[in-house]
This record gives C-alpha cells, sequence and structure tokens, in this order.
C-alpha cells in the first residue's frame, strides 16, 4: 500500500528509544522527513546516521526524506518551542505529530500524593497540549495533519501499580478525542496507538520492578507476562511502528478519534 506521506514532516517527540524510535524508523521508510527529538544529543545524531545510511538522502527519489537530530526537553516551554522552530527551519511546516514521553514511576493509587497527581499532567498532558497548541494551526490552514499519541492499554483498562500513567494518559485521552471532532473538518485526524506488553527497555524496567517487589526473577515475570497474552510473546517495536505508520498515512484520513491497541489481544474488552 501507498502511504501517500513521502515528503511530509513529522515532529516524533521522544523518539531516541523505545517506541518513538519504532515510530521514527517506520515514517522514514516511507519517505518521511522526521526530527528525531530527545534529550541525549549524541544518540539524536546516531539515530540520524542510521536513517540516513539505510534511506540516504536522494536514496528514495523524489520523496525528499530527510531526518534531523534536535536535542530539546520537551517538558519544557522552551524546549519545545527549540524543537518546533528548528522542525520548521530544516525540514519545512510540519504535517504529522507523534506525541509521546517518559512514563512516569510505578505507584499505588491508595498511596498518591498531591506531587504525584500534579506530576501525571506535568509529563502526560501538558507538554503534548503545547506541542499541538503550536503545531495545529499550521495542519488547520493546510488542511492536512496528521496528530498520534503514543498511549498505553492502560487506557482502556488501568493498569495495576500504574496509578499516576493511568490518570495522565486518561486525561490526554479525554483531550485528544474532543480536539478529533473539532478538526475532523479541517482535514486533521487525531488517534491514540496503545501498546500493550512490546519489548522496550521501558516495559524491562517494569518488569524488573515487578520482579523485585515480588521476590521473583526478572524471567519468571516475563513468562508469567506472556501467558496473559493471546499471542503469548511481546510485541516487537517494528509491529508498533507500522501500526502507527498506516494511522498518519493518506489512506487513513476517515479514522480518527480512535484508541487502537496494538497489544497481542492482551486487552480482552472491545
Amino acid at each position: 500500500m501507498d502511504l501517500g506521506i513521502a515528503g511530509k514532516t513529522a515532529l516524533i517527540a521522544a523518539s531516541t528509544g523505545g517506541l518513538g524510535l519504532a515510530v521514527a524508523r517506520a515514517l522514514a521508510a516511507e519517505g518521511v522527513r522526521v526530527a528525531i527529538i530527545g534529550r541525549r544529543r549524541d544518540r539524536a545524531k546516531e539515530i540520524v546516521e542510521e536513517l540516513h545510511a539505510a534511506y540516504g538522502i536522494g536514496s528514495l527519489g523524489s520523496t525528499g526524506f530527510d531526518a534531523l537530530a534536535i536535542e530539546a526537553d520537551l517538558t519544557t516551554p522552551e524546549g519545545i518551542e527549540s524543537a518546533v522552530q528548528q522542525t520548521v527551519a530544516d525540514l519545512g511546516p510540519i504535517d504529522i505529530l507523534v506525541l509521546n514521553g517518559p512514563g512516569p514511576k510505578p505507584g499505588a493509587a491508595a498511596t498518591l500524593s498531591t506531587d504525584d497527581i500534579a506530576a501525571a499532567f506535568d509529563l502526560l498532558v501538558k507538554p503534548h497540549h503545547a506541542l499541538v497548541k503550536h503545531i495545529l494551526p499550521g495542519m488547520r490552514e493546510r488542511r492536512w495533519g496528521r496528530i498520534l499519541a503514543i498511549g498505553s492499554s492502560g487506557v482502556s483498562a488501568p493498569l495495576p501499580n500504574l496509578a499516576v500513567s493511568n490518570t495522565g494518559r486518561a486525561a490526554l485521552a479525554g483531550y485528544l478525542k474532543t480536539l478529533a471532532a473539532e478538526v475532523a473538518l479541517d482535514e486533521v485526524t487525531v488517534n491514540l496507538l496503545l501498546p500493550g506488553r512490546i519489548a522496550t527497555d521501558r516495559v524491562t524496567q517494569l518488569d524488573q520492578a515487578a520482579a523485585k517487589r515480588r521476590g521473583t526473577t526478572l524471567e519468571d515475570i516475563q513468562l508469567e507476562s506472556r501467558k496473559t497474552i493471546p499471542a503469548r510473546r511481546y510485541g516487537e517495536p517494528a509491529e508498533f511502528g507500522a501500526a502507527a505508520a498506516f494511522l498518519c498515512s493518506a489512506p487513513a484520513s476517515y479514522i480518527t478519534g480512535v484508541a487502537l491497541r496494538c497489544d497481542g489481544g492482551l486487552i480482552r474488552s472491545l
């Protein structure tokens, strides 16, 4: 399928690792100009070199592929403004915005502090709202845009011991669902992609924390977790990236306001 996004420009938040990087790689493979953004400048540069080696400038014909490394802290207004300005200056107007960020610390709901609740919004809502505020007007003016948030299966079914994440991600989902209806006439889609157990460093960290909490091994936790997944395995980042690329595509123009799960059947509700 021709996804029809070659030559488009994408800003992918927190894309120096994990699911953000998986999405960046999938979009780059489609000829999208990608801004790789994170706090680790050296890592961002390594990824850009990797993408140029794979899809080198000009190797995709007239697609206009390019990649840009940006060091920025997207939890700050200054970092957001800098990342947006650099992306537009070097790659052009932003057509695709991928919202992503680090997951907050584990913890039970009964022990949440006021600071924990504030952190849920500071990490998972405010930065994404600020990015949308900067980028959405241009999308509406050009009458084409894709906004995709990398969420969590906790949006569909809150996950044990991830109270901060469950709180913040649910709030973001409510905001984006409302936004999707408001901008549909402008040919801008707004969706969420919800990972289940995808084999990333973040999931390994959560499994290690569970193993320590329960006094068992990482291998035992992973085996137990796989048994809860109908596919009986963790997902691959590339599988998640492929789903994201489709939701950002031209053929997906009639899909908006959706929270799509990429979880191997983990969440049993429809």
